[in-house]
């Protein structure tokens, strides 16, 4: 892997752009090619997928991936940013530079018809701190073809995605997650590898993806049961669905028949017991919104 960015390359080419770090973006730009390397190796990349990258700022990443993946789509939402990324590319990596797709679009709004030419199948990102979570579970739901990936999140961010039952951390993030994909952590991430630095570390979050739970039962509707759930997440589960099901009677009867003891709470629950309960949810239980 040759022809990565440290913090000379990074400084020139923000200058030569005009470019500063923005905290609207949520940009922070990696300067360290050793963290570069630990992520591509951490994902496990082969010729055969195609990495979607979100995010890519100055390419500092996205450099590292080209000589791997056998194909990179890049999403930017900074004009500047994504009109310089293929000069960047052919400039440090240029055997490997038509391998590259920079697509000047909002991940939170990206469909899978503009990532069609290859579909990708690796999501492999150092994400905005402020969208990471919205970011990850959109793309999960849209793209059928990610397969696996390894994003960088604030470690607060990437503790919760991984939390499981039974942990204080566990929540909304932890329960969407799993029911796209089985994640872990991949380790911590120093904030003096960014420029700008952060006040906070940053984690690696590593998934696989896989068949959701159960298949009688709507996404939409397993995910309103997990956020009417947390939204009171000290209320047992009989109170905190009152609103979703239509009563506390209601709630009860649905947790029963789920085979959930309508006494516990959300942060108790796996993946699958959010979906049973949500597959025995009264006629007329309002839907996720």
């Amino acid at each position: 892997m040759t022809g990565l960015l440290g913090p000379a390359e990074i400084r020139e080419l923000a200058a030569r752009l005009g470019v500063a770090p923005t905290k609207k973006l949520g940009q922070n730009f990696v300067h360290d090619p050793n963290t570069v390397r630990r992520i591509v190796t951490a994902a496990g990349l082969t010729p055969d997928d195609v990495a979607l990258e979100v995010g890519p700022g100055l390419g500092s990443l996205t450099l590292g991936l080209l000589p791997i993946a056998g194909h990179v789509h890049a999403v930017e939402i900074d004009p500047v940013l994504a009109g310089a990324l293929p000069e960047t590319a052919a400039r440090y990596a240029s055997a490997d530079a038509d391998r590259l797709t920079v697509h000047r679009a909002d991940a939170l709004r990206v469909a899978a018809a503009e990532l069609a030419d290859p579909p990708p199948t690796a999501l492999v990102a150092n994400l905005p701190y402020n969208v990471a979570v919205p970011v990850v579970l959109h793309l999960l739901a849209v793209l059928p073809t990610l397969r696996h990936g390894l994003v960088m999140v604030q470690k607060e961010v990437a503790d919760r995605l991984v939390a499981g039952p039974g942990s204080k951390v566990y929540g909304i993030p932890s329960v969407k997650l799993a029911w796209y994909a089985q994640a872990r952590g991949a380790g911590r991430v120093p904030p003096n590898v960014f420029w700008p630095v952060p006040n906070v570390d940053s984690g690696l979050v590593a998934f696989t993806c896989h068949e959701p739970p159960r298949s009688d039962v709507p996404r939409e509707r397993v995910f309103a049961v997990v956020d009417a759930a947390f939204a009171q997440r000290r209320k047992t589960l009989r109170a905190a669905l009152a609103g979703w099901a239509g009563s506390a009677d209601r709630a009860a009867a649905a947790l029963t028949a789920a085979g959930v003891d309508p006494g516990a709470r959300g942060e108790s629950l796996t993946v699958e017991q959010f979906a049973a309960i949500a597959a025995s949810a009264p006629a007329g239980t309002p839907a996720a919104k």
